[in-house]
């Protein structure tokens, strides 16, 4: 399995190894990151963080920090770009072109980080340079990089908003100080008051839809907007889903939503990548809009992107399920030699070692954990799943306190006799 498959997330990896002290680490990193260990990235300017499991049951805390860009780098590369509109377009659609790094380095500030440039740091006691658990971080981010380089660009001081708003000024100032002669078009006054054209004999065949919802445009300003330009980017982007959805199935996908529900739903399908900086504030003012915590919004969305409104619900709602499918679960965990688990309304759970499973409407089966205590905090924690072995074996492969299942599972008992609950 390859990490990264643009030049720039390859780059990165050239960085990390050319640096390494020990390829024996490294190669661990790779089969870490590999398998799944890395959770919970989060990109900020000079940093990018994630917990990481390794060999104790709690994960560790790992980062790798990049330099930022001064206010004088971050004048000379985005004039460098703002001078080719190509650039500004290879930005929006998240490619970055050799020639707008080439634009870059000859504005004297190299995007992409040199042999030494990143610096790994771990909780773990391990003092490699990079320890396994920090190659790990630093493998799973050539993902993030190939599908968006906004996020080397984030963890060089500039959000993917101010970037892109700076970019689009820049733009036009400089398209304004261009020759009239290599301009085209028509002038304004004179195509409002042409007289209107007849119309066509036969109205053209509709365009094809396109293969996936647009992208707004950045919102240029030369000072203070009317309206919140984060806000407003988002709803445009949640309208051009639902118009998308509209033309492909022919009906709206968004089902009738209290404010809190539709509030978690449009934090959900934001696409980002980790709890950056700008995701944080969105977080906090659609809480503040509906009475919410922060706290609260992630958890909610977290629930939500496991399982739709379903998932949302069972966060917040208990319920009784009738005899069947929930009481068969607890018989077919203790064949497959996984924990028993504690039943209470449509909850299994296992306080000891922070885990649940929780049986929704749907017939499926959400695995939840938490810090193990007296007062756990139950947070959604991997898809959901039509087995529950195969939702607590998701949990167990994060947890290595938890005994494996057999390779192969016995049948399990007959159900009980139904009986009220």
């Amino acid at each position: 399995m390859t990490f990264a498959e643009s030049w720039w997330g390859n780059a990165w990896i050239e960085a990390l190894e050319s640096a390494s002290l020990d390829a024996g680490r490294l190669s661990r990193g790779r089969t870490y990151a590999r398998g799944g260990h890395v959770h919970d990235i989060t990109v900020t300017p000079g940093r990018i963080g994630a917990r990481v499991d390794g060999s104790r049951s709690r994960p560790y805390r790992t980062g790798i920090e990049l330099d930022v860009f001064s206010d004088d780098d971050w004048d000379r590369f985005l004039s460098a770009v703002a001078a080719q509109p190509s650039h500004i377009a290879a930005l929006l659609d998240k490619d970055m072109p050799h020639a707008l790094a080439d634009a870059a380095a000859e504005a004297g500030v190299p995007l992409l980080p040199g042999p030494g440039e990143l610096s790994p740091r771990c909780s773990c006691p391990d003092r490699g340079h990079p320890c396994k658990h920090a190659a790990a971080l630093c493998y799973e981010a050539a993902r993030l990089l190939d599908a968006d380089p906004l996020v080397l660009l984030l963890m060089r001081g500039r959000d993917e908003r101010a970037l892109l708003d700076d970019l689009a000024r820049r733009n036009a100032a400089h398209a304004s100080h261009e020759s009239p002669a290599v301009r085209s078009g028509v002038d304004a006054e004179a195509a409002l008051c042409a007289p209107p054209r007849p119309a066509p004999a036969a109205l053209p065949e509709p365009l094809p839809v396109p293969p996936r919802p647009g992208i707004p445009p950045a919102l240029p300003s030369a000072g203070p907007l009317p309206v919140d330009a984060a806000a407003l980017d988002l709803l445009a982007t949640d309208a051009a889903a639902r118009a998308h959805a509209f033309l492909t199935t022919g009906g709206d996908p968004r089902p009738a939503l209290t404010p809190w529900q539709d509030a978690v739903r449009l934090a959900a399908t934001r696409p980002t990548s980790g709890l950056t900086a700008t995701t944080r504030t969105l977080y906090r003012r659609l809480a503040a809009g509906t009475g919410r915590t922060p706290t609260d919004m992630a958890r909610a969305v977290a629930a939500w992107r496991q399982g739709g409104l379903e998932g949302l619900t069972l966060l917040e709602t208990a319920w009784n399920p009738p005899a069947g499918p929930f009481d068969r679960a607890r018989p077919a965990l203790a064949a497959a030699g996984l924990p028993p688990l504690r039943p209470r309304h449509n909850h299994l759970t296992d306080d000891a070692r922070g885990l649940q499973l929780r049986y929704g409407h749907d017939g499926r089966w959400y695995p939840y954990e938490a810090d193990p205590g007296p007062d756990p905090d139950w947070w959604p924690a991997g898809p959901a799943a039509e087995d529950p072995v195969d939702a607590l074996t998701a949990l167990r492969q994060r947890d290595d306190s938890i005994p494996p299942a057999p390779s192969v599972p016995s049948a399990p008992s007959p159900p009980p006799a139904a009986s009220p609950r």
